[in-house]
């Protein structure tokens, strides 16, 4: 995994694939979207990810916002108690591959790694 060039550590880690992935999934819309990333309760294990584009203008004040080259990623406080640290990585293997999140909050993660459990 190798990390985005970042001046100091950020709440939600992006890997050098993941953010190419990102800026090639949001140039195919067209638009500026920031990806705005979350939990919500369900899953296999307690809780699962998410995480979709959107477009700026519905930034809250109260979210967090991370900004990697001019690309932000968006995140609620309440997501972040869970996600804080989380390093959001990309690999595009056919088998296996997609978006993979690694959560040092998650006490337990489902097989599938799209959920987890605190």
């Amino acid at each position: 995994m190798t990390q985005a060039t970042q001046p100091q550590q950020r709440g939600i880690q992006l890997s050098e694939a993941a953010l190419r992935q990102v800026k090639f999934l949001r140039d195919k819309q067209g638009t500026d979207f920031c990806l705005r990333v979350g939990v919500r309760q369900g899953g296999c294990s307690g809780m699962s990810y998410m995480m979709d584009f959107e477009d700026a203008s519905k930034i809250a004040p109260q979210d967090e916002v991370f900004d990697y080259d001019g690309f932000k990623i968006v995140c609620d406080r309440k997501s972040l108690l869970y996600l804080y640290g989380l390093m959001l990585d990309y690999n595009d293997a056919m088998i296996g591959g997609g978006f993979q999140f690694t959560n040092p909050n998650a006490a337990q993660t489902c097989g599938c790694g799209k959920s987890f459990g605190v």
